[in-house]
């Protein structure tokens, strides 16, 4: 009697480990997958990001739609396209854009991406590189430059700062880190305010230093 009780007892803890394993699978089987990050996230994360505007280069260091740094541009294959994003069509930086989801994440973008809830999976895009367009000549350069900053509503002083670290580092031939770049992203309004509470203070300073000839 106690040899089959044991034989059953093992039986029975067998059937559930089986049963417990083939459920685990079949619910394994039918869970759906991450769907692929749409053209409307992509258009809703320039909105938060450039207003909308693929074609933006206020000169704060980001460029394009979704406001790659040169550095993050290059590194996942801009170059392909354009110099720079903002050089590059709307599906050419979307299809960067997907390889910087599958390398980094939607924290490539902490803000804006936490505010609209982004969370697709990367889909890899084969996307032709055109013919890079002529140099417009300088004046009708600075014309687009002016009126692309005006397109931008909420170009902010700190914008200005960040864009001359950027070019220390490019002068010296490096990029800017990506934690840096992050932080300037996710926190450029309260740095703004920060470097707007100080100006006046600046300012003075320097009359002080100027009535002095220093």
């Amino acid at each position: 009697m106690g040899r089959h009780s044991k034989r059953n007892s093992i039986s029975t803890v067998g059937r559930i480990a089986v049963a417990g394993a083939a459920l685990s699978a079949g619910a394994a089987a039918f869970a759906p997958a991450a769907s692929a990050a749409p053209d409307s996230d992509w258009d809703r994360l320039a909105q938060c990001e450039a207003g909308g505007n693929w074609q933006i280069n206020t000169g704060n260091g980001y460029h394009g739609g979704l406001q790659f740094s040169p550095s993050t541009w290059n590194a996942y294959g801009g170059q392909k396209y354009a110099p720079y994003a903002y050089q590059a069509s709307r599906e050419q930086q979307i299809a960067v854009a997907e390889k910087v989801l599958a390398g980094q994440g939607w924290g490539a973008w902490p803000s804006c991406s936490a505010q609209l809830g982004l969370n697709s999976a990367p889909t890899p895009r084969n996307v032709s590189a055109k013919p890079a367009p002529k140099k417009a000549a300088p004046q009708a350069e600075a014309k687009k430059a002016v009126s692309q900053l005006a397109q931008q509503k909420d170009v902010l002083a700190i914008d200005k700062v960040y864009q001359q670290i950027v070019e220390r580092f490019e002068a010296a031939g490096l990029a800017v880190p990506a934690p840096v770049e992050e932080f300037y992203k996710a926190h450029r309004v309260n740095l703004n305010n920060h470097l707007n509470a100080h100006n006046a203070r600046v300012a003075q300073a320097q009359q002080i230093l100027n009535q002095f000839g220093l």
